[in-house]
């Protein structure tokens, strides 16, 4: 199987690439710098998304497309011109790919378009499509992806939580305080967070491609979302730090603006689709998720 990623080097792409490979498939990775990276087998890497390039001459026969193209939505205050770009990347990127699969004389079996929890609004007790910046967002970027069914090709979209793994992604800022003995409940420790392991994320998305009678919109998420003093609490018993010196929403919102929305909100987001089809979850639970990223 030959599979096409966008965005394969970042974060969950680098992570979906060696859980592909690992299970006989070949990956293609579109960047704008191929010559950046190193060749590696059955790894490789094509242009696209700047002037001249064609990258469907190269992808005829490729039986999977898998778009996780976009601007962080964590790394910077959320001003207008910011904002902007994040739309922006996710949208562009995502006509390109619809771009590309227009142009092949062979269509793909299936189109996995990344998206997010960030659709269904704040909410302690329900789940909800949501009208704040995050929610726009996905909506447009799910109605740009969704036009791969004009070519009859299964469309998925993976709504991704809060993504859990070393290094990259949400869980190092989160733990930077109690690393620094200062860790505690942040705003009123009640919001949800729909929380999943980047290693689950990887196996969903694999999960996503093989099973063919999955399509539309699929919440990547683990099947116990927690408060978000639970994850607090947990955090800090993994790292053995106290839990103790809390952040009022004022102090997040004078510090992060706009942006806190991601820490002092959350939706309780349940993994309906892939647990009614029966994937099964190697990081069901908070508490083991974080020791394997921490003690492993």
């Amino acid at each position: 199987m030959k599979a096409v990623i966008s965005g394969g080097t970042g974060f969950v792409g680098s992570a979906l690439t060696e859980e592909l490979l690992d299970n006989g498939y070949k990956v293609s990775i579109l960047t704008r710098n191929p010559d950046k990276h190193e060749s590696r087998q059955n790894v490789s890497y094509i242009k696209w998304l700047t002037e001249g390039a064609h990258p469907e001459k190269e992808l005829e026969g490729s039986n999977i497309f898998i778009n996780l193209a976009g601007e962080s939505i964590n790394s910077g205050r959320w001003t207008e011109e910011r904002k902007n770009r994040i739309l922006k990347s996710r949208v562009d990127a995502t006509r390109e790919m619809i771009r590309i699969l227009e142009n092949l004389d062979e269509k793909p079996s299936v189109f996995i378009n990344a998206s997010a929890i960030g659709i269904y609004e704040a909410s302690e007790t329900k789940t909800h499509t949501g009208t704040d910046f995050l929610a726009e967002t996905v909506k447009r970027w799910e109605f740009e992806a969704s036009k791969a069914r004009e070519f009859d090709i299964r469309t998925a979209c993976t709504r991704f939580g809060i993504i859990l793994g070393k290094g990259e992604g949400a869980l190092p800022k989160m733990a930077l305080p109690y690393k620094l003995f200062a860790g505690g409940t942040v705003g009123s420790g009640k919001q949800w967070m729909s929380w999943v392991h980047i290693g689950d994320v990887a196996k969903a998305i694999r999960f996503v491609i093989e099973t063919s009678r999955i399509e539309g919109p699929v919440n990547v998420t683990a099947p116990s979302p927690v408060t978000m003093k639970e994850l607090g609490k947990t955090l800090g018993d993994v790292l053995n730090r106290p839990h103790w010196i809390a952040a009022p929403a004022f102090a997040i919102k004078a510090a992060m603006g706009e942006m806190s929305k991601l820490v002092l909100e959350g939706q309780k987001v349940i993994p309906s689709i892939l647990m009614e089809n029966g994937y099964s979850f190697e990081y069901p639970d908070l508490k083991e998720a974080l020791i394997e990223i921490y003690r492993h």
